[in-house]
């Protein structure tokens, strides 16, 4: 489990392809320092992955075709930029939300404007998630914890601190390129149950 507040920035070192699956490895010196070891929880770009090799330099990952499916781990070339999080620990203050690091979707950025001091992002709202992507909500993307600041027919914008596009690779994204979306947990748990009412009731 994460919080979705970013902790480190990550280089990827190299992209493998690994039996239809593949094996990711990532420069995070900073990382390292946190005391991660092999078998630990690791979110890269709002993806929970599990570290099979760790180095001073940061560690490497192996990548299955169903997360590869379903974020945008497997576009990552070496150079790119990602966001890491080590797993909370017990004990560990909860600034963002709670993110499982299960990725929903992966979705489209349309727009990005400067607003403030900030930026106003508008991503895809896919119809499947609609109802779990409210206005006030959290969401995750690519890991970073948003508030949702309005929602229309097929979208969503978040409106982005100036620490937060510093401090993510959110701030480098342009419009057409892709984020991973995870709705919140409570929204999600909240969504299936008033499914199996409804399923109850007919």
């Amino acid at each position: 489990m994460f919080t979705g507040l970013i902790e480190h920035g990550g280089r990827v070192r190299a992209a493998t392809a690994a039996q239809g699956g593949v094996r990711l490895a990532i420069v995070c010196p900073t990382l390292r320092a946190d005391g991660i070891a092999v078998k630990d929880s690791i979110a890269v770009n709002g993806v929970c992955l599990t570290a099979v090799e760790v180095d001073e330099a940061g560690f490497a990952a192996e990548i299955v075709p169903e997360t590869l499916a379903r974020s945008n781990l497997g576009a990552l070339v070496p150079g790119d930029s990602v966001n890491v999080e080590g797993s909370l620990r017990l004990g560990d203050r909860v600034g963002g939300h709670f993110v499982y690091g299960h990725v929903d979707a992966c979705v489209e950025i349309l727009a990005k404007e400067r607003e403030g001091q900030g930026w106003r992002l508008r991503v895809e709202r896919p119809g499947p998630l609609a109802a779990m992507l409210a206005e006030k909500a959290f969401v995750a993307l690519d890991g970073v914890s948003v508030t949702i600041a309005a929602v229309g027919a097929g979208w969503l914008e978040v409106a982005l601190i100036p620490e937060t596009a510093r401090r993510t690779t959110l701030g480098e994204k342009s419009v057409g390129d892709r984020v991973n979306v995870e709705v919140d947990p409570v929204a999600r748990y909240a969504a299936a149950a008033v499914a199996a009412l409804m399923e109850r009731r007919v």
